[in-house]
């Protein structure tokens, strides 16, 4: 990813892989009452007592419980990888897109949305690129076009039931580079339209910065040593991590 930050939210969103020690109780139980607090996690009380509570906590967190229902349905986690290299090319182009649709209840994975993409502009990847995303030439040679790859993700939101005006949905992101740089500066390139459903995002690094007080500097990793999380997948791989 050309924001170096190396972004897996599914690790932080999913808060039963975590093995917390006692000493972190007062700054855990303060995160997450603030992600809860924030919009972020509400409705998940429940959920994230049963977890604590499997690592010992037990009723100390019983009263999250008492939090109001989650506003979204599903959380759409997204991390894209782009054409880049030292000194960075331009235009950068996405060459993998990938969509985890997490369900606001259960936290589990529902559904995932993974293609690759065919730059257009650079169409030969850099040895840095291939270095740093794991993603060969071969991975994108002959894949559809971003224009192709953003009907299909259309198709998959409505095969998921996400298009429905009653279903609530929100994309997850480390960092806005996605959708607030990479996405609507290619398509402003190729002339396409950006949907409108990718124009609304939670940022994980301002929820983390909110709830812990401090900016995540380094992204993922400066957030999974806070919260005392693994990294779990290739760093730099959008649907490995």
């Amino acid at each position: 990813v050309s924001d170096a930050s190396g972004c897996s939210m599914v690790a932080l969103l999913h808060t039963g892989a975590a093995k917390f020690p006692r000493t972190l109780l007062p700054r855990v139980r303060q995160a997450v009452r603030s992600l809860l607090a924030a919009g972020v996690l509400k409705g998940y009380g429940s959920i994230v007592s049963r977890k604590l509570a499997s690592h010992g906590f037990g009723a100390s967190m019983a009263a999250m419980s008492s939090f109001p229902p989650q506003r979204y349905h599903y959380f759409l986690v997204l991390d894209f990888e782009a054409t880049c290299d030292k000194p960075q090319i331009h235009p950068q182009e996405i060459i993998e897109f990938p969509i985890l649709k997490l369900n606001g209840r259960t936290m589990e994975i529902e559904s995932t949305f993974h293609m690759y993409v065919q730059p257009v502009v650079h169409p030969q990847l850099t040895p840095f690129c291939t270095e740093l995303t794991g993603i060969i030439q071969g991975m994108v040679d002959g894949q559809p076009s971003l224009q192709q790859v953003l009907e299909r993700v259309d198709e998959w939101m409505a095969k998921e039931g996400l298009l429905d005006p009653s279903v609530k949905s929100i994309f997850v992101t480390c960092g806005d580079w996605d959708l607030k740089v990479m996405l609507p500066g290619q398509c402003q390139y190729l002339g396409l339209p950006v949907a409108d459903y990718f124009k609304q995002w939670i940022n994980l690094k301002k929820a983390y910065s909110f709830a812990m007080g401090s900016w995540p500097k380094n992204g993922l990793l400066d957030m999974n040593k806070g919260l005392n999380l693994q990294h779990i997948g290739r760093p730099h791989s959008g649907i490995g991590e």
